[in-house]
């Protein structure tokens, strides 16, 4: 999973541990690993993406975070919760 430029530093130090993508289907899966470990994935609705959830992404708003969510013409929205195991900043 990708992170944009500005959210991979929270990431790393652990701030950022939920990420809201619009795709066309799921491109990750519970218990895999991509430097981060996701610990669940589930679809929910676009209205279930408040201002909280997208502070709690990394992002300002929900502008913010529309923005960056759209992956290519998906219109499913997903919730991936995930842990950083990757390096140590340091």
């Amino acid at each position: 999973m990708m992170f944009t430029k500005r959210l991979r530093e929270p990431v790393m130090r652990g701030e950022v541990t939920c990420s809201v993508r619009i795709w066309q289907a799921p491109k990750v899966k519970a218990g895999g690993r991509y430097v981060i470990v996701v610990s669940s994935i589930r679809e929910i609705a676009l209205s279930d993406v408040t201002p909280e959830l997208a502070r709690r992404s990394g992002f300002e708003g929900l502008v913010d975070l529309l923005k960056v969510a759209k992956h290519g013409p998906g219109e499913q929205v997903f919730l991936v919760e995930f842990e950083y195991q990757g390096p140590k900043l340091g």
